[in-house]
């Protein structure tokens, strides 16, 4: 156990979140959700705003936007957010957390937002400009914001200044959010970015990459998937020393968006999601093994039983049936990944394109390690797997709430290896849902999993133009966490279509005490 651990354990007064997952698993229920709402590409000339959600059954504002803080510019593109500190520094008694970070996907803006003071009536403490961050990191189009154990915040980039690819990381200070630099060696970025995970016990951090902010900023172009534009890639991270020590080409993973790390933080596996290729891919830490090339391989290009490139192979081989086996080869302490579940693409007519896939946009962990969830923006069904076995996830639940291939709509399926017959629109408190399920969040004990609609404004203007007339929602499903299922929850529903300056498209959900997207246990 190390020293910030053992400090945990004998605090009496302890910092924020939770000593452990499982200590997390025990905490209040949810009484309200933060979610940036965004009017970019809506046509309404409004800003983004943070909007208070009333999560308390028990309320009479239950189901209720309670407060809107709208941000002082317009089309920042709000995205994802994160803490000023978390469960990382639970053994620290000076860490508070009272403050969310809401980095602008566009703008490259971060705002601070005092949740401490008031936190049903949250209010802006102060505004990072893209001039500072252009000109003391070279960085721009900010995405995952994470706290870490030093005090400090971490925010990853997915461009430079200009809009070209660039994956690197904005380090600000935890207390007065001055702008430190990089976090990366200078020069040391990634070529693309998007979402990334550290993991301090084995000395790890895990990036992702979506692809240069100029490609996809205005709406997707297949070309640009034929081009080669977008990311296929994980970085894997010393996190000590600050660099890149593996790339791992993801196979058959096109867009790996969301990366989780299990909770348990001695865990050395987790989960990404590929978008495009609706794929969940596992990554691992590699015990010492023997890799397999091709008959007269040279051992300068090996690749391993995992798929992973080896630089520099000893060029001494023996045959091992049929194949040399080169003699140290992914060693301990390198990663690989696989492939673990596959969501099939669909046969349609009256939709761009010939195949539609699920795109998996999100993904989720229980803090137990138990379960994983994804969303399928573009299918419209949320799936629940039982990851007990990490290397082979069994579906334990699944639902529909909305998506593109409803009966009725304008996509007709040619081709289903898993339906037979298309979903029935949802209508919920008698409005039928637009869009599809996009961005989850689950409750600490795990029972209940809050959805919003909401992708990105451009591309939610061009698969679901009618999230753009109507807003998106937010809904509720109820868990069975013994036997896996999920089931809708009809008494709740948030109409962002119904806001005062007009529809919103809400996205990312938050919880003033954590939560299991948000907190990184060390």
């Amino acid at each position: 156990m190390g020293l910030k651990a053992l400090q945990a354990t004998k605090c009496t007064k302890c910092g924020p979140g939770y000593s452990t997952p499982l200590e997390a698993m025990k905490g209040p229920r949810e009484e309200i959700v933060y979610l940036p709402c965004i009017y970019r590409n809506t046509g309404i000339e409004a800003p983004d705003y943070l909007a208070t959600v009333d999560v308390d059954p028990k309320s009479p504002q239950y189901s209720q936007v309670i407060h809107r803080l709208p941000m002082p510019y317009l089309k920042d593109e709000l995205h994802h957010s994160g803490w000023n500190t978390c469960s990382s520094c639970f053994g620290d008694s000076t860490k508070s957390r009272n403050k969310l970070m809401l980095p602008s996907l566009i703008s490259s803006r971060i705002y601070v937002v005092d949740v401490g003071s008031e936190p049903r009536a949250p209010k802006l403490h102060k505004v990072i400009e893209p001039s500072e961050i252009h000109a003391k990191c070279n960085l721009g189009n900010l995405h995952t914001s994470h706290c870490l154990a030093s005090g400090e915040v971490m925010i990853s980039s997915l461009g430079d200044p200009q809009g070209n690819g660039k994956g690197g990381f904005v380090l600000l200070d935890g207390e007065t959010f001055e702008v430190k630099g990089t976090w990366e060696k200078p020069g040391g970025e990634a070529p693309m970015g998007y979402d990334f995970w550290y993991q301090p016990r084995h000395n790890v951090m895990v990036s992702t990459e979506w692809a240069a902010p100029n490609v996809f900023k205005d709406g997707f172009n297949p070309a640009h998937v034929e081009a080669g534009l977008y990311g296929s890639r994980i970085y894997v991270w010393d996190w000590q020393r600050r660099e890149i020590i593996q790339t791992l080409q993801m196979k058959d993973g096109l867009i790996p968006l969301e990366i989780r790390f299990l909770h348990d933080p001695a865990a050395t596996q987790g989960f990404v999601g590929c978008a495009l290729s609706s794929n969940i891919q596992r990554f691992y830490k590699n015990e010492d093994r023997v890799s397999l090339c091709s008959p007269g391989c040279p051992g300068t290009h090996c690749v391993d039983q995992a798929g992973l490139e080896l630089r520099n192979p000893p060029a001494s081989a023996s045959q091992v049936l049929g194949l040399q086996a080169c003699a140290t080869t992914a060693q301990e302490g390198t990663w690989s990944v696989e492939k673990v579940i596959q969501v099939p693409s669909k046969k349609v007519k009256g939709w761009m394109l010939q195949e539609m896939p699920g795109l998996i946009t999100d993904i989720l962990v229980s803090l137990d390690d138990r379960f994983l969830y994804l969303s399928n923006w573009l299918h419209g069904d949320v799936r629940q797997y039982d990851i007990s076995n990490p290397q082979k996830p069994r579906l334990a639940g699944q639902i529909f709430l909305g998506g593109s291939i409803l009966k009725g709509g304008s996509v007709q399926v040619l081709e289903d290896q898993e339906l037979m017959c298309q979903p029935e629109p949802l209508v919920v408190k008698g409005k039928r849902i637009p869009g599809g399920p996009q961005m989850i969040q689950l409750s600490l004990d795990g029972k209940r999993l809050y959805v919003t609609t909401s992708l990105y404004s451009a591309w939610d203007k061009q698969f679901y133009p009618d999230l753009i007339r109507e807003g998106s929602v937010m809904l509720q499903i109820d868990v069975d966490t013994v036997n896996g299922g999920l089931k809708l929850n009809p008494n709740f529903l948030v109409d962002f279509g119904k806001e005062p300056l007009g529809p919103a498209l809400a996205h990312e959900l938050r919880y003033p005490g954590g939560d299991c997207s948000s907190d990184i246990w060390i």
